[in-house]
């Protein structure tokens, strides 16, 4: 099992040297990961700042030298493939190849919607497939000529990514929804979460459950898959967090995230930050 922080973009966290302070945080404390959301607009409070994720990963790139990092999860239905693929080639290659590329439909609605872009789920399904192909291919370095129907590209983008044959792409799904678990199982993990009631409140049952589902549709059931927990509320006591990881590495997670948003620490979303209170969580470090 390996431990990451879970870092929120709005608010005070709107701020590209706060996050990548805290990644470096992390980084000393013994943890594995730290990964932020990625949104442009706050689906409880439309005005509240929001930081630009890319650059703030690029922050957390050069602030780092061993975690992984990235977005989880970016909604590529509504990004340019081409550009996607300059910035995450970029990030990897500043990073020495340590960025995981997270996606999925977007469950903030307004964030389409507020920019004319509110198409229905099942055709933002069906661009997320083709922008995913297209993505892949744009960082293979090989020419392309990809003529589909939300998308065309033609030339070879070079620099490649470190990381071959790609990037980890990490695909999110709402369980018991089978196409986002049939499109995570040709790519390299799954980021798991109950349809009802919500992310933070997911069993180990579920995972155990998806794993099982996705198994037929691996290309390769042996190569390495990994599966992303997202705690959602965090503990002080280390001994409590540990006994609560325990039954997720059976169920076969494979990275436990602590969600350390604001609310998380019993504050109202809409008043003071904690910011201090969220570093000293993560200076106490992983729960091993």
């Amino acid at each position: 099992m390996q431990h990451a922080v879970y870092l929120p973009v709005f608010g005070e966290f709107a701020d590209a040297a706060l996050l990548a302070a805290l990644a470096a945080d992390a980084e000393r404390s013994g943890w594995d990961g730290a990964f932020t959301w990625d949104h442009i607009a706050m689906w409880f409070d439309a005005q509240a700042p929001v930081v630009d994720v890319t650059v703030a990963l690029a922050a957390v790139a050069a602030a780092t030298e061993r975690v992984r990092f990235g977005a989880l999860v970016t909604p590529l239905a509504r990004r340019r493939p081409q550009k996607v693929a300059r910035e995450t080639a970029t990030l990897d290659r500043l990073s020495g190849g340590r960025l995981v590329v997270g996606v999925g439909l977007g469950q903030n609605e307004h964030e389409f919607e507020a920019f004319g872009e509110g198409a229905e789920l099942a055709e933002r399904g069906d661009r997320l497939d083709e922008a995913l192909d297209l993505l892949t291919a744009l960082w293979s370095g090989d020419a392309i000529d990809h003529r589909g129907r939300h998308f065309r590209a033609a030339g070879t983008f070079t620099p490649t990514p470190v990381q071959r044959p790609r990037i980890p792409i990490w695909v999110a799904g709402a369980w018991p929804h089978p196409r986002p678990f049939r499109r995570a199982a040709r790519y390299d993990g799954v980021v798991a979460m109950l349809a009802e009631p919500g992310p933070f409140d997911t069993p180990p049952d579920v995972y155990r459950d998806a794993l099982a589902f996705m198994e037929p549709w691996r290309p390769d059931p042996d190569a390495p898959f990994d599966v992303t927990h997202v705690h959602g509320d965090p503990d002080l006591d280390l001994d409590r967090r540990r006994a609560r990881v325990g039954p997720y590495a059976e169920a076969g997670v494979t990275w436990w995230l602590e969600d350390v948003a604001p609310w998380r620490w019993e504050c109202d979303p809409r008043g003071p930050w904690p910011v201090e209170d969220m570093r000293e969580f993560i200076r106490e470090g992983p729960a091993r």
